[in-house]
């Protein structure tokens, strides 16, 4: 169903509260425009936002709920998801505090899972302090991938940047290992989906990075781009997936080259991020592709060394909320395109 702007609700969980999670979260819902886009939802406690507000000297009007059904229309909306009393400490890591942002996490993943909140946004967590007996996943992506339908990529994105990662959060001595042709093909096949639904891009052209130095210069340092990842490509292009490599990353990025191409997979993590976080420029945004429902999140981590001090950049935070937004409107022109014939020419013409 198609939704006036301002009745899609964002459902957004607030993160480490001793970062700076809280603080980009007001300051973009500051600035009143942001309602006719969307309406926020934060999972938290509305005393503990109040008081936030405070140390901001935030203008940040919030409104209260208990329940989603109480969702007020181009409010900024508080749902109580908790009534302890909490004591913030910025900057410091809290076993405590690690316990609240799981708890505004689950809880707004179940109003996502339930279709009560129309796309999720995360504010930035710290993953040592929120493992516990109840939740033992490294991050959001694992849990999020455990409670939607669908296989979780991290695709990192900005603009027309989209870097997209075949192992994410893994040591970089176990990556190789990791890498399989089932893996690969599920990889790729994701990012394909993604870019025809979420950013409506007709036969998107993928390009795909090489796992060793060089893409294993013929094999002389390393036979897994030969032995694995150029079967893999093959095979799928054959199929009618435009995708392309495995290409040597440093001179990929290098000499612009990936600016030919809709999407870039990286075979790990950093090769991945240290070249698009350079490219962005602090307005990157991650989002979650390959699931039933939309989560994005800010480029960037609790940011302990500034937390507190008023001075982090919103951007990141803002265009994620944008990007959520995005891909929920193409994911339902998608859908309606997709259920009738006549739409369907149309777009191929």
């Amino acid at each position: 169903m198609i939704k006036k702007a301002e009745n899609i609700i964002v459902g957004i969980s607030i993160g480490d509260l001793n970062g700076i999670g809280s603080e980009v979260v007001l300051k973009t819902f500051e600035d009143s425009r942001m309602l006719e886009f969307c309406t926020p939802v934060i999972f938290a406690n509305v005393k503990i936002i109040s008081a936030i507000k405070k140390t901001f000297e935030s203008s940040a009007a919030i409104h209260g709920i208990d329940t989603l059904e109480q969702i007020v229309i181009g409010k900024i909306n508080v749902l109580n998801v908790w009534k302890d009393h909490l004591e913030l400490n910025y900057g410091t890591n809290d076993d405590a505090l690690g316990k609240y942002a799981i708890k505004s996490f689950v809880a707004a993943t179940k109003a996502l899972k339930e279709g009560k909140v129309d796309v999720l946004v995360t504010a930035p967590i710290n993953k040592y302090n929120i493992q516990s007996d109840d939740f033992k996943f490294p991050g959001h992506t694992d849990y999020l991938n455990q409670e939607l339908a669908g296989d979780a990529l991290m695709f990192m994105v900005q603009d027309n940047l989209r870097v997209g990662l075949l192992t994410d959060h893994i040591p970089v001595n176990d990556v190789a290992s990791h890498l399989t042709e089932q893996l690969i093909t599920q990889k790729i096949e994701t990012i394909n989906k993604s870019l025809t639904q979420d950013f409506s891009i007709n036969k998107p052209k993928i390009a795909v990075l090489g796992l060793n130095p060089h893409a294993g210069d013929g094999g002389v340092i390393g036979k897994e781009d030969d032995t694995l990842l150029k079967p893999v490509i093959k095979k799928l292009f054959e199929k009618g997936t435009l995708v392309f490599g495995p290409y040597p990353a440093d001179g990929f990025f290098g000499n612009s080259q990936y600016e030919k191409f809709d999407a870039v997979i990286a075979a790990y993590h950093d090769q991945g991020l240290i070249p698009f976080k350079t490219l962005s420029f602090g307005n990157g945004v991650n989002y979650t592709a390959g699931l039933d429902k939309i989560r994005t999140s800010p480029d960037h981590g609790t940011a302990y060394d500034i937390a507190g001090k008023g001075i982090a950049n919103h951007n990141s935070f803002k265009e994620a909320v944008f990007l959520a937004i995005d891909i929920y409107n193409s994911r339902n022109e998608y859908l309606e395109i997709s259920n009738n014939p006549l739409k369907i020419k149309e777009k191929q013409l």
